[in-house]
């Protein structure tokens, strides 16, 4: 018997490629692939490469094992490494922004040297950047199908690159196809909430490879055999193989009878294969499987001992076999369950010596594996082989390598496993030049970079004890560390909205003597009122910045100059301070400091959208995401000015521009700091345009960071999230659950900004007390104080403060026509078509009131027009009621049967079985009046009762259209 060849015909997956061809021909898009281990993902890619050649260009990258040990972006490395080899660094450099391959070295060598040794967020996020724009402009060459296989192995920094590319297509032809392992993904597999979040994204398709049919199983067997197969052949390989490809080939045998007849395990199945081969082979074989699914001949040729010669020969029947394959100058195994299994089956002596001499192949001769991986390699080997000393040092090393190439979660992986084996290593700071306290350090440093911040959290708590220990035993004592620490993990605790950041943030400016003055404490000072901004203590953040600014003015620090002034901008934003702001934008541009100027056009987009200056906001904040995609970042750190941006599109009434902002915005993941944000403006838009459910939705996620976020009150979140709460409220029709929602905004006055977001939500507030009448009288006084004790600076807020007049006024029962005559004329001076909408409504039925058909109907067509060109459906149909309501007879017309014009559309109202109280409210009278109204219709009626007049008009045909209620306005 003789192990089987692989079938030369892909069976029983067309399919699967008419998918992958849909998906090229609907490109950008990604599909992801799951499978079962051998259920035949990388044959069907195989030959979906095969097919397309020609028509697209494929790149394709594998996922190593080794990935979950710290080897950052491997798949990518292997697709960069493979382009240059065929179009040469050169050609890659004509494909990235300014020909500068810089950020490119991190991953491959063969670029050079990275463009900076700094390692931060701003670094990686160009990486990505970069990567994303290789893969653009390679497109407008034509199609490409990038191929990352095996992301159940994948490491953090790929799945996050892997997220970026997938999330951030454009309108170029890149296909991005994605297999993993379906039984590999447990309930905390890091891929699954991965997947769950891509497949929502609008491009994206995911696919299951199932097992083969019965039919096929046939098919397949036929073609491995090259004949009709035995009578009872195919049934038998069913049962066994439950129709995964590889446990078929493996299964059967040239001779058409089942190779393994009764295999205890999978394990024991494909063992079998390769007991059939020459022991030599066997042996070579148990080596290679210490160095991963694939491995270079050389690396194996040193870790054997046999030099080439020997080892071609003892691989060949391997090769024969398909147990290895041969991929450049390497060799891989056919599929990793074969490497699994040989490599489980190792005695434990057999185990650490079999890495041991890897790992003493590499020291000999580092060149024998890429560049980039010896470090990550070594540990690897080192710690298999049991020797914690040298996986200690690895480790150390391999982790500044992965932070040289911005891969966070591998540089604190490899970092854990130093402190992991720290107390087995006695002289361990010697060993790395670096004592257990900067270990944690840097670990925590890496956490923050990751986003582990509760990981990051514990790191810099246990090393603010280590130091306190070493204080407290008569140690030295560094202040200026201590400081760090804190002002790290307050940092990380905001980002996790965790109570106690303000408080390590005063720690670390305690730590600092304020003579001399010192870069440090000027920084520290700026952080800490950056942060305590959110919170009510407003004279704590002016303070600190104040004190900033002096000393960084006194130390010619521009940087932290500039961040000062940022701050103290934000403590105390006056929307009519523009000589402040051009003060700091003189200052952030002089220092020429990304951060500094990324964030000087987020606050100055805030400030004009705040002064109601909606274009000029839009335009800065455009301004700020060309400067981000010019720093390499715009898709990565654009979420705040993604929000800047979007905010005054909605004020301007192009909505469908600000959606598809919110939604791109969205799918980039933000932090939960900025995702408020985001929910709420997206959830009003739902429902102004009359979605209720998806403005349920985005409220719910709103709360649920709210409830996260209530220790420290952000005022722009806890507002705005509030006052889409009571208008969801007061659509579904439930005014008092809406007024519950507003009474917090009453509890916290003198929280930052406090006016430009108390102001809307006091609007709405008004409202709903209209709506309840007398039983909301108690809230309506509240209401009405908290606005007496409010500012109302810039246009923007006054055209608030005179749209509540209107609304309280009409809450006491008074249809103020002038108030709101003048609300309509402020919002339509700001741009704001639906504001003006809303206000031109509450106008005409001002109008109405006093008897004006004429100023009413002019001011609903207008009210129309507006609603009609937003989409905006409830205010539309409100609109189109009443002003159907307002086609009756009036003026020198004749109403019929002798009545007056009110008296007809009283009458119009009796006839749809409307009380009292409904026609005055619908009429905007009294009760009183509307009841001498109904007296006056049954007398020249000559009816007994209102039943009467009913069927008078009934029988009459008097009105066509049944008269409907009023809603509710939203916003």
């Amino acid at each position: 018997m003789s192990p089987r060849a692989l079938s030369p015909v892909l069976i029983g997956r067309s399919a699967e490629l008419a998918e992958l061809e849909d998906a090229l021909a609907a490109a950008p898009g990604a599909v992801l692939i799951g499978g079962d281990a051998g259920v035949g993902k990388t044959r069907l890619i195989r030959e979906y490469a095969r097919s397309v050649d020609g028509r697209a260009r494929v790149l394709t990258g594998g996922c190593l094992e080794l990935g979950s040990d710290g080897l950052p972006f491997a798949p990518f490395t292997t697709v960069l490494r493979d382009l240059v080899r065929d179009i040469g660094t050169g050609g890659v450099a004509e494909l990235v922004p300014r020909g500068d391959t810089g950020g490119l070295a991190r991953l491959l060598p063969e670029f050079g040297e990275p463009e900076t040794d700094a390692a931060s967020g701003e670094q990686r996020a160009r990486l990505f950047e970069v990567m994303l724009t290789l893969l653009e402009r390679l497109a407008e060459r034509g199609p490409v199908v990038l191929v990352v296989e095996d992301a159940h192995w994948a490491d953090r920094s790929t799945r996050d690159l892997l997220a970026f590319l997938i999330r951030n297509l454009g309108t170029a032809p890149i296909l991005i196809v994605v297999t993993y392992r379906s039984d590999e993904l447990h309930r905390s597999h890091p891929l699954r909430p991965l997947l769950a979040g891509l497949e929502r994204v609008e491009h994206v398709r995911r696919a299951e490879i199932a097992p083969l049919t019965r039919t096929d199983i046939a098919a397949l067997v036929t073609e491995l055999l090259g004949r009709t197969p035995p009578p009872g052949l195919v049934e038998r390989i069913a049962v066994r193989s439950e129709g995964n490809p590889l446990f078929i080939e493996a299964l059967l045998d040239d001779d058409g009878t089942l190779a393994c007849e009764l295999p205890e395990s999978l394990r024991d199945l494909l063992l079998a294969g390769v007991q059939r081969l020459p022991e030599e082979t066997q042996d070579v074989l148990r080596d290679a499987s210490g160095g991963g699914t694939r491995i270079e001949h050389a690396l194996l040729a040193a870790v054997t001992g046999l030099g080439d010669g020997g080892l071609t020969r003892a691989l060949r029947p391997a090769v024969a076999a398909n147990v290895l394959v041969v991929e450049g100058d390497g060799y891989a195994f056919r599929h990793a369950l074969i490497r699994e299994v040989i490599h489980d089956d190792l005695l434990p002596g057999e185990h650490t010596r079999l890495h041991r001499r890897y790992a003493e192949a590499l020291e000999n001769d580092p060149g024998l594996v890429p560049a980039g991986r010896l470090w990550v390699e070594l540990s690897h080997h080192w710690k298999a082989a049991h020797d914690s000393t040298w996986a200690l040092v690895a480790s150390w090393r391999a982790a500044a390598d992965a932070r040289k190439a911005l891969a966070y979660a591998e540089c604190l992986a490899m970092l854990s496993r130093v402190l992991e084996l720290w107390d087995r290593v006695p002289d361990a700071a010697e060993r790395i030049g670096a004592d257990h306290v900067t270990v944690l350090e840097q670990a925590a440093a890496a956490a923050d970079e990751a986003g582990e911040y509760d990981r990051g959290i514990k790191l810099v708590t246990a090393a603010l004890r280590e130091v306190e220990a070493v204080r407290e035993r008569g140690g030295g004592h560094d202040p200026a560390r201590v400081a760090m620490l804190l002002e790290l993990r307050g940092r990380m605790r905001y980002q996790m909205a965790r109570p106690g950041f303000v408080e390590d943030l005063r720690s670390a400016v305690a730590m600092l003597p304020a003579d001399p003055p010192t870069a440090l404490r000027a920084r520290a000072l700026s952080t800490l009122g950056n942060y305590v901004r959110l919170t009510p203590e407003i004279d704590e953040a002016r303070n600190a910045a104040a004190e900033a600014l002096a000393v960084a003015r006194a130390l010619g620090d521009p940087v932290t100059e500039a961040e000062a002034l940022i701050t103290q901008f934000c403590a105390d934003v006056d929307y009519l301070g523009e000589e402040y702001l051009a003060e700091i934008d003189r200052t952030a541009v002089s220092t020429g400091d990304q951060r500094v100027l990324l964030r000087f056009h987020v606050i100055k987009s805030h400030f004009l959208e705040g002064a109601g200056r909606h274009e000029e906001a839009a335009a800065v904040a455009g301004r700020g995401i060309e400067l981000a995609r010019e720093y390499g970042v715009a898709r990565t750190q654009g979420t705040s000015l993604s929000i800047n941006t979007a905010e005054p599109l909605v004020s301007l009434g192009r909505w469908d521009e600000a959606t598809a902002v919110l939604n791109q915005a969205m799918e980039q993941e933000p932090a939960v700091t900025t995702r408020t944000s985001l929910l709420v403006l997206s959830g009003w838009l739902a429902l102004a345009r009359g979605d209720l459910p998806t403005a349920r939705k985005r409220l719910a996620g709103a709360r649920e960071i709210m409830n996260l976020k209530m220790k420290w009150l952000k005022t722009q979140d806890y507002f705005t999230t509030l006052w889409l709460e009571a208008n969801v409220a007061l659509a579904e029709g439930r005014p008092e659950a809406g007024l519950d929602a507003i009474r917090p905004v009453l509890d916290h006055a003198g929280l930052p900004d406090d006016a430009r977001y108390a102001w809307p939500a006091l609007v709405t507030g008004a409202s709903i007390c209209a709506e309840l009448g007398e039983a909301a009288a108690g809230d309506l006084r509240r209401i009405e104080e908290r606005a007496a004790g409010l500012s109302a600076v810039g246009p923007l807020q006054r055209a608030h403060r005179a749209t509540f007049a209107a609304e309280a006024a009409r809450a006491r029962g008074v249809l103020d026509f002038a108030a709101w005559e003048e609300a309509a004329a402020a919002w339509e001076a700001l741009g704001n078509p639906f504001l003006r909408g809303c206000a031109l409504l509450n106008a005409a039925r001002a109008a109405l009131a006093d008897g004006d058909h004429d100023a009413a109907a002019a001011r609903l067509r207008t009210a129309a027009e507006l609603a009609e060109s937003l989409g905006a459906v409830p205010l539309g149909d409100r609109v189109a009621d009443l002003l159907r309501r307002t086609r009756t007879a009036r003026g020198g017309d004749a109403a019929p049967l002798g009545l007056t014009p009110r008296e007809y559309e009283v009458l119009r109202l009796v006839a749809d079985g409307r009380s009292n109280r409904d026609i005055a409210e619908a009429l905007f009278i009294s009760v009183k009046t509307a009841s001498v109204h109904v007296s006056n219709i049954l007398g020249k009626l000559d009816v007994a009762s209102r039943g009467e007049a009913a069927a008078t008009a009934h029988r009459l045909a008097l009105f066509a259209v049944p008269a409907g209620r009023d809603e509710a306005p939203v916003g």
